[in-house]
């Protein structure tokens, strides 16, 4: 029996998604034994998340374009090569910097994977079915973080945490033949030139600024080499938004972003994940160094999460058609805010059930609102422009949540030193949740500026449908 499209091409393309995000969420439970084993702070390694995000954020722009050249299934398949490959050096890394150089590496096959991969699914997909692709996407994708915590922790207590990352190898092989098999090789007739020079400022706009901000506090570099990271980044990314405006066809078209709904679902989206991104750094270090947990007991309870955000992903469809993408992310989204601050309170004495049922609703708030953020800004995009806008959603999604990554990471460092303890307790934690709590809570009033019938036609409420939103000033 054949089956339609809708539901084919997500699945396979879910495949390097499940992938990708249990990587993430396997390395976020075993973080503490990494320090250990690598004899450094434990603080130090949001290196090792914020390198991979940065690869993303470097190389996301590109793709769009190389899928347009070389066609999708061609990418696709050397990114989930190069991604494999990445794995295999991060479980034989023997230090600190040679990990974090192999997560790199690592992202430059994920920066080409997902993005290449939601691309396929844009273009084969009509807007009425997107909602309902977007969760079959999804679906099986948030079996990587439900399965990653416990497997990880499961890994590191009784093994070793090399292991973890060998578990792409058979995923990865899957997802080659799939793709092989059922996804074509479409590639557009006109291509335009790739932009060296805004390759290039962005490259290191964003590689300089985020790991500059990184490497603050006396980790791998000097406070001088950080500062100096931060500022000439800063200026890269000044430049590249100079140069993008004044050249025919930019490496990432920022005039797309006075689309109403683009520029609600990057900016109001980025907010919000620069507080949510923070949780799979934060809160493994406050459940086994805080509390004494083990990485596989840390990671039974913080899978709760994801399998609260993966039985969202089922009805989200429903609450949009239902109440409108306006209304839903501002309520949710204030509803999320909320959980992620819980997770602040939790102390030693609180019970394991509390905080599973905290960390099991607050994941549905947050894949609802993921999932409401993913499809707005695609409302109002051209198909041509699909790539472009692609680039825009993904390079802002990675940014955001390596600086929650970051933010969090300073959070935590500067309660630690305020409250005079000389190694992470489990007080230092509550001041970093609520800081990354904040930050999200700023996503609201920027929902707020959308219209009421915002992605109508996605929502599949036809009767309130309207012509595409209008342009704003950006």
């Amino acid at each position: 029996m054949a089956f339609p499209r809708t539901f084919t091409i997500p699945l396979i393309v879910a495949c390097a998604l499940f992938m990708e995000q249990m990587d993430s969420t396997v390395i976020s439970t075993s973080l503490p034994v990494l320090a250990v084993d690598m004899a450094v702070d434990p603080i130090s390694l949001k290196l090792a998340l914020t390198s991979y995000l940065v690869s993303l954020a470097v190389f996301i722009p590109i793709s769009g374009w190389m899928a347009d050249r070389f066609g999708a299934l061609t990418i696709f398949r050397s990114a989930i090569c190069v991604f494999m490959m990445g794995s295999i050096l991060c479980g034989i890394s023997q230090n600190l910097p040679e990990f974090v150089a192999a997560r790199f590496f690592q992202g430059i096959g994920g920066a080409m994977m997902v993005p290449v991969g939601r691309l396929v699914i844009l273009r084969s997909v009509d807007k009425a079915n997107l909602v309902k692709a977007l969760s079959y996407l999804t679906i099986p994708a948030m079996f990587g973080p439900v399965l990653g915590p416990p497997l990880g922790g499961f890994i590191t207590t009784y093994f070793h945490w090399r292991w973890i990352f060998f578990i792409n190898i058979p995923i990865s092989i899957l997802g080659l033949y799939l793709a092989t098999r059922f996804i074509e090789n479409k590639k557009e007739a006109q291509v335009a030139p790739l932009d060296w020079p805004g390759f290039i400022l962005s490259a290191l706009g964003c590689s300089l600024l985020m790991m500059g901000l990184a490497t603050a506090g006396r980790h791998l570099v000097s406070g001088e080499i950080s500062l100096a990271c931060v500022v000439v980044g800063a200026l890269s990314l000044v430049a590249y938004v100079w140069h993008a405006r004044r050249t025919e066809y930019p490496l990432i078209d920022l005039n797309l972003l006075k689309i109403t709904t683009l520029q609600a679902g990057v900016g109001g989206g980025s907010l919000f994940r620069l507080g949510i991104g923070a949780i799979p750094f934060l809160l493994p270090l406050m459940l086994q160094l805080g509390f004494g947990f083990t990485a596989f007991h840390s990671g039974l309870l913080t899978c709760a999460s994801a399998a609260g955000a993966m039985f969202m992903k089922t009805i989200a469809a429903k609450f949009l058609k239902r109440y409108g993408f306006r209304r839903v992310m501002i309520i949710n989204g204030t509803c999320g805010v909320i959980s992620l601050a819980a997770i602040g309170l939790f102390t030693q004495t609180t019970p394991y059930a509390v905080m599973l049922i905290v960390l099991l609703i607050g994941g549905c708030f947050r894949s609802l609102q993921f999932t409401s953020l993913n499809a707005i800004s695609y409302a109002d995009v051209d198909t041509h422009k699909l790539s472009q806008a692609t680039s825009i959603a993904s390079v802002a999604q990675q940014l955001s949540v390596g600086m929650g990554v970051v933010l969090g990471g300073f959070a935590l460092q500067t309660s630690n030193h305020l409250q005079g303890h000389a190694t992470l307790v489990a007080q230092d934690f509550w001041p970093a949740f609520l800081t990354v709590a904040v930050a999200a809570s700023f996503s609201i009033p920027l929902l707020m500026r959308l219209p009421a019938n915002a992605g109508a036609e996605l929502a599949g409420r036809a009767s309130e449908s309207a012509p595409a939103a209008k342009p704003t000033s950006a």
